[in-house]
């Protein structure tokens, strides 16, 4: 791995219009090094967006690993019925009794997307959001809203998996049912565990003690949100790097056993889902004289990345914590993928 070329690639990113700083930490072969530039550095505590889906999903799996719980449980079964009755109807049928744990941890549900779904009479909560507007989505808003936009597919549909931030809000209910525990109160144990000492929960920290999150319109707000979902996490490259190496090393699930979760369904290009994790992958015509290993892990909506590269038995963390320009990330990792 070319030290000086790595950083050149991302001293590159000052060029890029709205784009306040990057920060990225690459372990390979046993050596792990920062590269940064502008407002964030491998120091500096920023939003991690759905990377928090590895932390739920990675709590979800010690339970199955342990046997309080199985894929194939049905959410009914689980949880109350005000959070899943009626959830699910496609074309006149009700699936709601059909949701399993398996379907909620792969986006293989159906259900739609309250944040990136149009609601009726309203826009998406999304482009809310990204102009400015901060919003709260406490658990009954998100049932409400769920009900009121229409199913994708069956659940379990061969082939078909749907991204939706209502999956995993459901399975942060099923953790405190399971467990008597929030979210937050959960992943505070497992940074602890896992020494990571710089992450914490965004609704229990002061906005002056980690970096801004940017769009192209400015500064975004989302402390109603963080407060309404206690699951948003703030965190730095190397705490991400502490974590991302304890779920392949087998923290959570099995390590011999981590190959069964690899049941990928494409959500949208190029990103696929299996159980509890995603992979970001080129197919070879569009790189075809340097094959791009795939990269398994999360990234999340603000250009935040958390990824193991088995074929190169390397792991990358990182964001360029720009809102609503994902590709810039990605295309910085092909870029240092390329250099390995």
């Amino acid at each position: 791995m070319n030290l000086d070329q790595m950083n050149a690639i991302v001293q590159n990113l000052r060029r890029k219009k709205d784009l306040e700083g990057a920060v990225f930490q690459v372990d390979f072969k046993g050596e792990s090094n920062p590269f940064c530039y502008g407002n964030l550095n491998e120091n500096s505590s920023f939003y991690i967006a759905s990377i928090n889906k590895l932390i739920t999903s990675g709590l979800i799996l010690r339970l199955v690993r342990d046997g309080k719980l199985k894929f194939e449980d049905k959410i009914s079964h689980i949880l109350p019925e005000s959070l899943w009755k009626g959830i699910h109807i496609f074309k006149g049928m009700d699936y709601s009794n059909t949701l399993t744990l398996k379907h909620l941890l792969s986006h293989t549900s159906g259900l739609p997307c309250y944040l990136e779904d149009k609601m009726p009479g309203a826009n998406r909560a999304m482009d809310l959001f990204l102009k400015g507007q901060d919003q709260s989505w406490p658990m009954g808003k998100v049932i409400e809203t769920t009900k009121a936009i229409k199913a994708k597919f069956p659940p379990g549909t061969k082939g078909k998996a749907y991204y939706g931030e209502v999956n995993f809000r459901l399975l942060d209910e099923i953790l405190l049912v399971k467990t008597g525990n929030r979210i937050d109160e959960l992943g505070e144990a497992l940074f602890q565990e896992l020494g990571m000492i710089h992450t914490g929960f965004m609704h229990k920290i002061d906005a002056k003690d980690y970096v801004p999150i940017f769009s192209k319109n400015g500064i975004l707000t989302i402390e109603k949100y963080a407060e309404s979902t206690k699951h948003e996490v703030l965190s730095t490259t190397g705490d991400l790097m502490l974590f991302i190496k304890a779920y392949f090393e087998g923290a959570f699930f099995p390590k011999e056993k981590l190959e069964s979760l690899q049941v990928w369904n494409n959500i949208f290009f190029p990103f696929k889902y299996g159980i509890g994790i995603q992979q970001f992958y080129i197919p070879w015509f569009f790189s075809p004289f340097k094959k791009i290993p795939p990269l398994i892990g999360h990234c999340g909506s603000v250009g935040s990345v958390a990824f193991y590269i088995p074929e190169k038995k390397a792991y990358v963390t990182g964001t360029v914590n720009l809102a609503g320009q994902p590709q810039l990330v990605f295309q910085t990792l092909i870029k240092m993928l390329n250099k390995f």
